[in-house]
């Protein structure tokens, strides 16, 4: 029944059949009090028209009455909180092994990067039935990533990674709109996902013009930055050892801790000075207006795979020729 209205989209990931049972529920309830509101107020304003009751009648408070109207109500929130939280705590957790995709919005596109090194704007290919994982961020303005058939949005901003997740259930086409207003072209900004088997899938994975993985780009662009010059797989380096340690918390020199995230791993690059790792000096420079957000994202797949030993792809500790002057002789992390 809910296929055919116009404003109810299709069902087609994992989430959205949990979704839409909170939605009817929180719409059912909210009608059932709308129109018992409503009809208590006309059968008073009848009962007690100023024709029938000319003179005020003074009613004395009832306990019991309150109590029923303050329970009730609790109640039924209480039963909304938890059913939503228990949705968005299983939203805000993607499973393990969910494939990830990374995503960059700026006006008016969406950029999207695949490990393999596919890429494609405004538009997402996704395997059938395999959980995707969105690490997001935003170029110069706040977007938002909306996929109506799969109850999935996400605001994605500048200077912050956030992720969002799904498993789909359905091949096909679907939506994929910008819900957060980002300039006059922020209409125009839409695309579409498309859902695929499997076997067609890889099939379009190994077509088009990839250069090589996401992650092997990042390795490319972590050799001409010079980054393995203080970076070493030893414990030789002017800079941490980098190779397990995505996904680990580690000691910084003020004797607090902090978990090797991709925002961490970001501000890292950017603002090497704000969080120094314990046994090392802040010598590392910034990289701040030397590398954009794409080439970020290819640096921070190529650090997530040094935490995958199936997928480590091994770097010469010989200090590469930048491509470019380098901004530094070393690193501290």
């Amino acid at each position: 029944m809910w296929q055919t209205l116009p404003l109810w989209p299709a069902r087609a990931s994992t989430l959205a059949d949990r979704t839409d049972a909170l939605m009817i529920f929180m719409l059912v309830v909210t009608g059932f009090f709308t129109l018992m509101i409503f009809t208590l107020i006309f059968i008073f304003a009848v009962k007690f028209r100023r024709a029938r009751n000319p003179v005020a009648t003074q009613i004395e408070g009832s306990n019991t009455l309150e109590a029923t109207w303050t329970l009730i109500p609790f109640g039924i929130f209480l039963i909304m909180f938890v059913w939503g939280a228990s949705i968005y705590m299983t939203w805000a957790q993607p499973p393990p092994g969910a494939e990830d995709i990374f995503v960059v919005g700026k006006q008016w596109m969406w950029k999207f990067e695949h490990p393999e090194g596919q890429r494609e704007i405004d538009q997402l290919h996704v395997p059938l039935g395999r959980a995707i994982r969105l690490t997001m961020i935003s170029q110069d303005v706040i977007h938002s990533m909306f996929l109506p058939e799969f109850r999935v949005k996400q605001d994605v901003l500048p200077g912050r990674y956030t992720t969002a997740w799904f498993q789909t259930t359905k091949p096909g086409h679907y939506h994929l709109f910008c819900t957060q207003y980002c300039g006059t072209m922020h209409a125009g900004m839409i695309g579409e996902v498309v859902v695929m088997e499997p076997a067609s899938y890889q099939a379009w994975l190994s077509g088009g013009n990839a250069e090589g993985s996401l992650a092997s780009t990042g390795q490319k662009l972590f050799q001409q930055l010079g980054c393995t010059t203080c970076h070493r797989f030893d414990t030789q380096g002017r800079g941490p050892n980098l190779v397990g340690v995505y996904g680990k918390p580690v000691l910084l020199d003020d004797g607090s801790t902090v978990t090797v995230d991709d925002s961490y791993i970001r501000e890292s690059i950017l603002n090497p000075g704000a969080k120094v790792v314990a046994g090392f000096k802040p010598i590392m420079p910034t990289f701040q207006g030397i590398v954009n957000e794409e080439q970020l994202l290819s640096l921070l797949a190529y650090i997530r795979s040094l935490s995958q030993p199936e997928q480590r792809e091994p770097v010469s500790n010989r200090p590469a020729v930048p491509a470019h002057p380098a901004p530094s002789p070393a690193r501290s992390r």
